[in-house]
C-alpha cells in the first residue's frame, strides 16, 4: 500500500473530523473530489487506488485534473475551485509530515484558483413570491409541506442546508418567535419570525406530528429530505406557478433563489447590510454587498441624488500640478 492511503485515512479523521470538526457537508464534498481524482490517476496510469503515491499528484497531474473537470465533466469555475480547495487543504495537512515530497508539494500548493464571473443575483418580487407559494398544492401534504418550506425560506433566507437540518425543536412560536439553524461554518444563527411565518409553521408541525428531535421537513415516509429532492420541488413549484405569473417563464429559480430573495426584501426595507450580513450568517460584510450591485432600485434612487452638471457652483481655478500633467500626456 502507497503512503497515500494513510495520510488519506488521517487526513479524514484526524483533521477534518477530530479536529476541525467539519460538516457533513464539507467531508462529503472532500470525499467526492478525492474519488474523482483518484479515478482520473489511475485511468491514465492504468493502476488501482491503493498504489498512487503523492509523488504520482504533480502539479501537472493536478491540473490536468482540472481541465478534466472544466472539459470532460463540464463543472463550473466554482465546482472547479471547490475540487482545488480540498486537494490544497490534504497537501498543506501533508506538508507536515511527508518532507520528501516537499517540492511536488508546494507545486500543488501554488496552483490558484481559477477568476469567477460573477452573475448579477435572481430573486423573486412580491408578485412572484406569492405565486410560488400560491402554487403549492393546499390539499395535499406535500404541497403543505412545500408551502411552509417555502414560506420559511423566503422569510429568513435561510441555505438549503440550514433547512435540512431543522428540527422541530429549532422552531420557537412563542414570544419573540424565532428559529435556529446550525449554519455555514458550524456558526450558531437565531432569525426572528413574522407572525404568518408562525402560523403557517404551527400549522405544518400540527400536522408533522413527529417528536421534537424529527426533521422539521421531511418526506412521504418520514425521511429527511435531500438537496435533489427539494431542488425537484421548487423546480416543479416554480413551472406550475408561472402559469400564473408570466414573469417567471424561463426563470431559474432554486432554494438560493429565495435566500437573495429574502436579502432584498430586507435591502428594499432600508435595513443596512451589515445587519442583512448577520440575518443571512455571511462571514464577510463583502458578500453582502451583492445585493447592493443587484439592485437597480437603490442605483436609480442614488443617481436621481446627483446634481445634474452645468448647474454647480464654479469653483476656483486650480493650476494642474506640474507632475500630474506630465504624468496626464502620457
Amino acid at each position: 500500500m502507497s503512503s497515500l492511503a494513510p495520510l488519506l485515512q488521517t487526513f479524514f479523521t484526524d483533521r477534518l473530523i477530530t479536529q476541525r470538526q467539519s460538516s457533513k457537508n464539507t467531508i462529503a464534498s472532500y470525499r467526492d473530489t478525492f474519488t474523482l481524482l483518484l479515478r482520473y490517476v489511475c485511468d491514465l496510469k492504468n493502476t488501482t487506488p491503493s498504489r498512487v503515491e503523492i509523488g504520482d499528484l504533480d502539479a501537472d497531474m493536478i491540473t490536468g485534473f482540472l481541465h478534466y473537470l472544466d472539459e470532460s465533466r463540464g463543472n463550473s469555475v466554482r465546482t472547479r475551485n471547490t475540487r482545488l480547495a480540498a486537494i490544497h487543504s490534504l497537501f498543506a495537512y501533508a506538508a507536515l509530515s511527508q518532507h520528501e515530497n516537499a517540492e511536488v508539494i508546494q507545486r500543488v500548493l501554488a496552483i490558484p484558483s481559477a477568476r469567477m464571473h460573477r452573475n448579477i443575483v435572481t430573486w423573486l418580487d412580491p408578485a412572484e413570491a406569492d405565486a410560488l407559494l400560491g402554487a403549492c398544492d393546499q390539499n395535499t401534504r406535500t404541497g403543505r409541506r412545500d408551502h411552509a418550506m417555502f414560506a420559511l425560506a423566503i422569510q429568513t433566507g435561510l441555505r438549503i442546508s440550514e433547512i435540512i437540518g431543522l428540527k422541530i425543536s429549532d422552531v420557537h412560536t412563542g414570544v419573540g418567535a424565532h428559529v435556529h439553524c446550525l449554519g455555514k461554518g458550524r456558526k450558531e444563527r437565531r432569525t426572528p419570525l413574522l407572525s404568518a411565518t408562525v402560523t403557517i409553521l404551527t400549522r405544518w408541525i400540527t400536522e408533522h406530528g413527529g417528536p421534537v428531535d424529527a426533521p422539521l421537513f421531511t418526506s412521504s415516509t418520514g425521511r429527511e429530505l435531500s438537496r435533489d429532492a427539494i431542488e425537484h420541488r421548487i423546480h416543479h413549484t416554480t413551472t406550475l406557478a408561472a402559469l400564473a405569473c408570466p414573469s417567471l417563464v424561463g426563470k431559474r429559480v432554486s432554494m438560493h433563489t429565495l435566500r437573495h430573495t429574502a436579502a432584498m426584501r430586507l435591502l428594499h426595507a432600508g435595513v443596512d447590510t451589515t445587519v442583512i450580513a448577520l440575518w443571512l450568517g455571511h462571514e464577510q460584510i463583502v458578500t453582502t454587498n451583492i445585493y447592493l450591485h443587484a439592485d437597480m432600485t437603490l442605483k436609480e434612487a442614488a443617481i436621481a441624488k446627483i446634481t445634474p452638471p452645468g448647474i454647480t457652483a464654479a469653483g476656483r481655478y486650480q493650476p494642474t500640478d506640474a507632475i500630474l500633467a506630465f504624468l496626464a500626456a502620457l
